[in-house]
């Protein structure tokens, strides 16, 4: 059977706002085919998916671009092609949602994510259906000309275009798009004034004509947007305003409205652009270049140039060029870049590094283990740019609102317009004037940009303090959660457990921890590797046939004689403890997890172990209780040893749970309010994935990157609490912007239904929100918890 549905991903210029993201979605959903339309006006980015039989992907991007939206495909991957296009002009929430719901209705156009911020569009795009060239030249007629960010793609027809790898260097205000509209409406306005005085009697041509040559962009693209289904769009509300002061002989408003809406856009614009260097800045963590150690000789190379297995040097002061593995040497590492890590770590061979964090002291070997473009630092931005492309509950909320409220705000200019000369014998001239005021009123910028900039704001500031929260979410759910579910080893404890005790009760100490560390030699078991290295790995006896025993303990062969490591609980099955059983019991009670090795059926040792609790552990959960959270310690040790730690920590146990028993807990508590897991990523999948938030904490580790719902790249607990503040914070934030932006609105539709404030002050009304909406949410860059 032919596959029909494929994936595509545009980079889509000029769709820099979530007004025109909303276009894109719309105009795109509206094609037949089209599904899982997908924009991200922070990085102009369109995904999508189509069925060819339906619409091509010529369609598509013919569509894109009469919005004005020119696309670009993305690097392709099988019959799908995934894209990722930098797109010009696209710096605004407007700009997005026009983009996004373009490009929504475009067939084979799918998961089509928008980041205004870094104006970036990724989407999936089946060739089959719509191509590559006609992805971006929809985005170009929407007024927003992408280029293409790595892969292949663009041209169509069998024409391949060589996309650039990174966006082009920002340029001066005055140089872009949006800072000619200012310099071109503004020269215009300025000659209709120098004419008026000049020529009185031409004064009314003089404004009409800058009025109408000012509006001329904006009209043709609300007419692209209408054309694709996207009547409502800001272009659409200035551009019907901007002709109704014409008509109504106040065409000089008129050019001063259309001036000061492109100077609204301009520093809409600018203001993202400070949200956008939280990103970027971390892309200049990693160095540029690198020494490449080969045959004892260095040589500086560019860091795209480095390979797996290669081996590079970093010398006191320098930053390391990619993740990898240190060969020679050790010293401190200033790891806080990459995981926030406020204490330099100590490192020698064998442990693990992060490109970008900084050798401190002596001079490293370290062999490369990931190219730069899949080092730690390139991951962390992937997941930052998918998470602020993955819409909030909240976003969508507004967006749907505002699809309402624009068309609703222009049913009642018109209304208003009318119904009182013609019923009520009002003047013609003063409800026209107050109809195309309020028009002015109903733009939405300022409403739909104040949840996106906000989360985007809040994801940046978290990444930039190894928070890593994938999604708007997850970051409005970890705010408002009643209980968190810790487990204990590797979360609350170092994961760095050591023999504390052996107890003999057979032989001598020495002989009954070889004969343990035989039987479990070459278990990745945290406790088995304790009893290893305790032993140390010379002189063990010879073992073979080892079995592991799923929550029960491992056995083995050893000198022609079964023996087998388990908890107290299982070897009591089998054993007699009873004489034991004190010995037992005082370890437990002291935080230690306890082993028995068994001789076919008889006790040879107790071997106890204990995994030390990080040391903000108890501090972090202070912290939680101070913030209304219930901390609950969830793990598979005996109960003695769960209320030990959990009583030195503050917090409540629940123990001895295999991962079903966790799963069931997490369900449990769910019923009480919203739940948040936080584990190492694997043993506690289940976990994770049943909690309303589930968190990884890794160290920067695959697991704690692609798993669950937010990552603490840092090996510290007090960054749940971080995140809670974060979370809160945030939708302070989006709560601040929402009031502002309609308060706003409803004082000046008042003071013009009295006739106070005209045509200017009302869209400088909008333009003022806009602008302080952003300024607000960019605050949250500075976010310093408590």
């Amino acid at each position: 059977m032919t596959q029909t549905r494929q994936t595509y991903r545009y980079f889509v210029e000029r769709m820099d706002c979530a007004d025109c993201a909303r276009t894109v979605e719309n105009a795109l959903s509206r094609l037949p085919g089209v599904e899982d339309t997908r924009v991200n006006f922070n990085t102009q980015t369109l995904s999508l998916t189509l069925d060819t039989t339906q619409s091509s992907t010529s369609k598509v991007e013919q569509t894109l671009r009469s919005l004005g939206y020119p696309p670009t495909l993305q690097e392709e991957k099988q019959t799908l092609l995934p894209l990722k296009y930098f797109v010009e002009r696209m710096d605004c929430a407007d700009c997005a949602r026009t983009v996004e719901n373009a490009l929504s209705r475009l067939p084979g156009v799918q998961d089509t994510r928008v980041n205004f911020n870094t104006q970036t569009l990724t989407l999936t795009l089946d060739p089959a259906q719509t191509s590559a060239l006609t992805l971006e030249q929809t985005l170009r007629s929407l007024g927003y000309p992408p280029t293409l960010q790595g892969g292949e793609g663009g041209g169509g027809g069998g024409e391949v275009k060589k996309p650039q790898t990174a966006p082009r260097a920002p340029q001066p205000w005055h140089q872009t798009a949006k800072g000619k509209s200012v310099l071109t409406t503004g020269g215009l306005l300025i000659l209709a004034v120098l004419l008026s005085v000049v020529l009185p009697g031409y004064a009314l041509w003089a404004y009409t004509l800058a009025t109408l040559i000012g509006t001329y962009p904006l009209a043709i693209k609300a007419f692209h947007a209408a054309r694709l289904g996207e009547p409502f769009t800001i272009n659409t509300l200035i551009t019907v305003a901007a002709l109704g002061s014409v008509l109504i002989g106040e065409s000089a408003e008129g050019a001063l409205v259309v001036f000061l809406f492109t100077i609204g856009e301009l520093l809409e614009g600018i203001a993202a652009g400070k949200a956008r260097q939280g990103i970027q800045a971390l892309a200049q963590l990693a160095p540029k270049t690198a020494l490449l150690l080969e045959n004892g000789q260095t040589r500086e190379v560019p860091v795209e140039d480095l390979h797996v297995g290669q081996t590079v040097q970093v010398q006191p002061g320098g930053r390391i060029p990619a993740d990898g593995t240190i060969l020679t040497g050790e010293g401190s590492v200033d790891d806080s870049p990459v995981t926030g890590e406020s204490v330099p770590v100590s490192k020698g061979t064998g442990d693990s590094v992060f490109a970008g964090s900084i050798n401190t002291e002596s001079v490293l070997t370290v062999r490369v283990e990931r190219d730069a473009s899949d080092n730690t630092i390139s991951r962390i931005i992937h997941l930052v740019e998918e998470a602020e492309s993955s819409k909030a509950p909240t976003a969508r909320f507004i967006d749907r609102f505002s699809r309402i409220y624009t068309p609703l705000v222009m049913l009642v200019s018109l209304l208003i317009a009318v119904v009182p000369p013609l019923f009520f014998g009002g003047s013609w001239y003063e409800w026209l004037y107050k109809g195309v005021t309020l028009l002015l009123i109903g733009c939405p910028c300022a409403l739909v940009l104040s949840v996106p900039a906000a989360v985007t704001s809040g994801i940046s500031a978290g990444a930039r303090r190894g928070l890593l929260i994938k999604g708007g979410l997850a970051l409005e759910n970890i705010g408002s959660v009643k209980t968190i579910a810790f487990d204990k080893t590797g979360t609350l404890t170092e994961n760095k457990p050591q023999v504390t005790d052996v107890v003999p009760l057979e032989g001598t100490e020495e002989n009954v921890l070889k004969i343990a560390a035989a039987v479990e030699q070459g278990s990745s078991h945290p406790l088995a590797k304790a009893i290893v290295q305790k032993a140390g790995a010379a002189n063990l006896p010879e073992a073979r046939d080892h079995k592991a025993i799923p929550g029960k303990g491992v056995t083995a062969t050893v000198q022609g004689v079964s023996h087998q490591i388990s908890s107290p609980k299982h070897a009591s099955k089998t054993a007699d403890l009873s004489q034991h059983q004190k010995q037992i019991e005082t370890l437990e009670e002291q935080g230690k997890t306890v082993v028995v090795l068994l001789r076919e059926n008889t006790p040879l040792a107790l071997i106890a172990i204990r995994d030390e609790p990080r040391g903000d552990a108890k501090e972090a959960i202070a912290k939680l209780r101070s913030l209304g959270v219930n901390a609950v310690m969830l793990t598979g040790d005996n109960r003695r040893t769960g209320h030990a730690i959990a009583s030195s920590l503050g917090m409540e146990v629940q123990a001895e749970l295999l991962p079903e028993d966790k799963l069931r807990i997490i369900r449990e508590m769910k019923q009480h309010g919203k739940v948040a897991m936080i584990g190492d990523g694997i043993n506690d999948a289940p976990a994770l994935a049943e909690s309303d938030v589930g968190i990884a904490m890794g160290g920067g580790t695959d697991v704690a990157l692609e798993t669950a719902d937010a990552a603490l790249l840092g090996h510290n607990v007090r960054g749940v609490s971080d995140l809670l503040q974060l979370s809160r914070q945030t939708m302070g934030n989006i709560k601040q912007n929402v009031v502002f932006a309609l308060g706003l609105k409803l004082i000046f539709l008042v003071t013009t239904l009295l006739g106070i404030t005209g045509l200017w002050p009302a869209i400088l009304s909008d333009t003022g929100a806009t602008v302080l909406v952003t300024l607000n949410a960019l605050r949250l860059l500075k976010f310093n918890p408590q």
